[in-house]
Formats: C-alpha cells, sequence, structure tokens
C-alpha cells in the first residue's frame, strides 16, 4: 500500500492513493480550507474500514438493513503532538427488527479481530463503541 502527498501550496497539499486524490488543508489563516484535516482522514479511515467489515459481517450472517452511518469523534491530549486519547465510534443502523445481538456481534468482530485501523488507533486511545437503531 502507498500514498503519495504533494504539496500544492500555503499549507495545502493532496494525497494520491490508488489514483485517486484527496486535497488536504488546514483551516485558519494559514490554510485555504478547500481540503481535510490530516487526522480528520484517520477517523475517515476508522469508520470506512470498521463499516466495511460490519457490512461484510452481517451479510454473511444474512441480517438485512436499509442504512448504515458510522461516527467517529475524538479528544486529543492538549500538548504537542497532539495525539487522540478518546475515540468514540457511533453505528447508527435503518432498518425494522434489527437484531441487536448479531449487530452487537458484527461490530465487536470488527474492532477486535478485523479492523487493522482500529487495531493502529487503538494503541494509543481508548475506543468505545454505540449501536443506535432507526427505524
Amino acid at each position: 500500500m502507498e500514498a503519495t502527498v504533494t504539496w500544492t501550496s500555503g499549507m495545502a497539499f493532496e494525497a494520491e492513493q490508488e489514483g485517486r486524490r484527496i486535497p488536504i488543508d488546514v483551516p485558519g489563516p494559514d490554510g485555504t480550507s478547500r481540503g481535510v484535516r490530516p487526522k480528520g482522514l484517520l477517523l475517515a479511515g476508522l469508520g470506512g474500514c470498521t463499516g466495511m467489515d460490519v457490512v461484510s459481517i452481517l451479510e454473511k450472517m444474512r441480517v438485512p438493513f436499509e442504512g448504515l452511518a458510522v461516527e467517529v469523534s475524538a479528544d486529543q491530549s492538549e500538548d504537542h503532538p497532539k495525539v487522540f486519547t478518546a475515540i468514540r465510534v457511533t453505528y447508527r443502523f435503518k432498518g425494522r427488527d434489527l437484531p441487536m445481538d448479531k449487530l452487537a456481534r458484527a461490530v465487536q468482530l470488527s474492532q477486535e479481530k478485523y479492523c487493522g485501523v482500529s487495531a493502529m488507533l487503538g494503541k494509543t486511545a481508548a475506543i468505545t463503541t454505540e449501536i443506535v437503531v432507526e427505524g
């Protein structure tokens, strides 16, 4: 796996990974606010990684659902380097009569066995999860 990050101007960069481009920048006077923040990309990566796991696991369990949104938020240390100290992952499922035990098992398997991003970030920050079912 590889990525190339190229400076474009000011504090702005462009990341390229597998032929896709992602603008990276900072808000405020030093940045142009034309991209996402680097640590935000880490949170998005966690959400995508665990979300893909959960969808795959639920498909194997034959649990139909109408939608899934994974919300990820984090607290950071006060001192530099500002690292994540706590990460919260909320899985918002849409569907009727969803079996909570199977949703919980899919989330647990993702967090404890399959999601490499969770495994990496979990070495520096406590990760907590919540499951919400809508509909």
